[in-house]
């Protein structure tokens, strides 16, 4: 879920307005860099008494949130509207995502927070009990960008404070508001003092990673390396969510109508600004003038605009506008046809239009470059062994889709993509299953979200406590024993050990 890189330091109050209309949307006021670190100092206290409660005690805190969430959804869609320049369609799908992830989050978290037995690897070892445990990490960094204020935000916050963790959130700077709001509503639901949002840009986001434990980033691979390069000094773990071009494959046995109405909403949803967007097709012969059609006549029933009764929205700024609108000029100069949209309509707002680009190849920008807007390139190709070259062919490795009528086959073409996610008859569904891991390979991350107990677990450190089943066996290889002794326990560990490899060589 890519944003920009950072602008530089901010000080202040500043008024946040609607990229669809002008219009302000509210008052910000930036955190001067210097007081992040009494913020973390802050929130290391509260840490303690939250991590105390234990998980029993975190999720009632978890649940009322949630219900919190839910009572003031048009409240939070409101302010999302107001500062994205979103429609009212794409507004409506993030907090559902948070109260989904919080009902998980909130059955699991105390199973995730247990002690885990482990058993001995070898009957020798059958003596000590081995258990581990989970000890959250005081403070979670989370720098989250403009394309879902809400989820993206809090997506990875929800497990943090589960674990017991404090949290430490850093919003964009172009979407303030609503981390504010999300601020208030833990507040209100009788949320501690665990939960702090801190304003501003790239200062700001460096004293976030100088100041936490761990640190979750989503937003761009170029800003992903600075984070990672700033956390490594520290020796600090992170997880990055980072860009992405997202491939999607149509077989000559997919239904078409499916997949198109996948791809046309997957590429525009969000005006195209989300991380597992569909941002190039490739599609078999047989079916290529089928399936190009089918995607033009949806596209053309699309609505493009803010608020209530439109499609998808305005982008973020006038610098992701210039991103598609260089894409796509580039594209028709190389030869590339565009079958709607093509060109920035007139008025106000940093709106473009659903743009369908064919006689595509990956000598174009379109193609291999993250666009991050609402155009989708569809490349005729000769085979699935083609697509599959085409589709491992990038940088980038986030998510893809595979349309077929033969889900077996499908499943075979989706584990020679080379990427964290494929979804099967289906678009962006993996964001979805809270259960299953979302990570990027190649320059689109390092780590994973969600992914079931790891989720939870991710933002804890790892205590192994080895304790005695009996007193018996204690002190076999100790100094003070004889050293025929040593020998024949050293000659012991060794048959022993030996025991399964030799079965096994046979």
């Amino acid at each position: 879920m890519t944003a920009t890189t950072p602008a530089p330091a901010l000080s202040g109050t500043d008024t946040v307005r609607n990229p669809a209309t002008g219009e302000a949307a509210g008052e910000v006021r930036w955190t001067d860099p210097s007081d992040v670190e009494v913020i973390a100092a802050g929130l290391r206290t509260a840490q303690r008494e939250w991590e105390g409660r234990g998980a029993k005690g975190r999720a009632k805190v978890l649940a009322r949130y949630a219900v919190w969430l839910g009572e003031h959804r048009d409240e939070i869609e409101k302010m999302l509207i107001a500062e994205t320049g979103k429609s009212s369609t794409d507004a409506a799908q993030e907090v559902p995502l948070l109260i989904m992830i919080l009902s998980y989050v909130i059955k699991v978290v105390d199973k995730a927070m247990a002690p885990e037995s482990r058993p001995a690897a070898l009957p020798l070892m059958a003596i000590k009990k081995i258990a581990v445990h989970y000890r959250p990490r005081p403070v979670v960094g989370v720098i989250a960008p403009w394309n879902y204020p809400v989820a993206n935000a809090l997506m990875d916050a929800i497990g943090a404070l589960a674990a017991g963790c404090a949290v430490l959130l850093k919003p964009s700077e172009q979407t303030p508001l609503t981390a504010e709001l999300l601020r208030e509503g833990w507040q209100q639901a009788g949320g501690p003092d665990v939960f702090a949002v801190v304003q501003g840009a790239r200062e700001v986001a460096e004293a976030v990673i100088d100041n936490s434990d761990y640190v979750q980033f989503t937003g761009s691979t170029a800003t992903g390396r600075k984070v990672a390069e700033r956390a490594a000094q520290r020796l600090v773990p992170f997880s990055l969510e980072l860009g992405g071009k997202d491939p999607m494959i149509v077989c000559e046995d997919a239904d078409i109508d499916l997949a198109a109405h996948a791809a046309v909403w997957g590429a525009m949803f969000n005006a195209g600004q989300t991380c597992v967007s569909v941002e190039r097709v490739y599609v078999l012969e047989p079916v290529y003038d089928k399936f190009v059609a089918a995607v033009v006549r949806d596209v053309q029933a699309l609505q493009m605009g803010a608020g209530e009764g439109t499609h998808f929205g305005a982008l973020i700024n006038d610098q992701q506008l210039a991103v598609t609108e260089r894409h796509v000029k580039e594209a028709l100069a190389a030869g590339a046809r565009a079958l709607t949209g093509g060109e920035r309509p007139g008025g106000s707002g940093s709106f473009y239009p659903p743009t369908v680009l064919v006689d595509v190849d990956h000598s174009m920008a379109c193609m291999t470059e993250e666009t991050f807007g609402p155009t989708l390139p569809i490349m005729k190709v000769g085979s699935v062994e083609e697509a599959i070259r085409l589709s491992n062919d990038s940088p980038y490795g986030l998510s893809a889709s595979v349309f077929s009528g033969d889900v077996a086959r499908a499943k075979d073409i989706a584990i020679q993509l080379d990427c964290g996610a494929v979804n099967i008859n289906d678009v962006i569904a993996n964001l979805m299953c809270t259960t299953a891991p979302m990570g990027g390979w190649k320059t689109s991350g390092i780590g994973a979200r969600f992914g079931g107990l790891d989720g939870i677990r991710k933002f804890c450190r790892q205590e192994a406590v080895v304790s005695p089943r009996t007193s018996v066996g204690a002190g076999g290889n100790y100094y003070h024993n004889s050293l025929k002794a040593l020998a024949r326990m050293n000659a012991l560990m060794t048959r022993m050990a030996l025991a399964r490899p030799r079965r096994t060589a046979k």
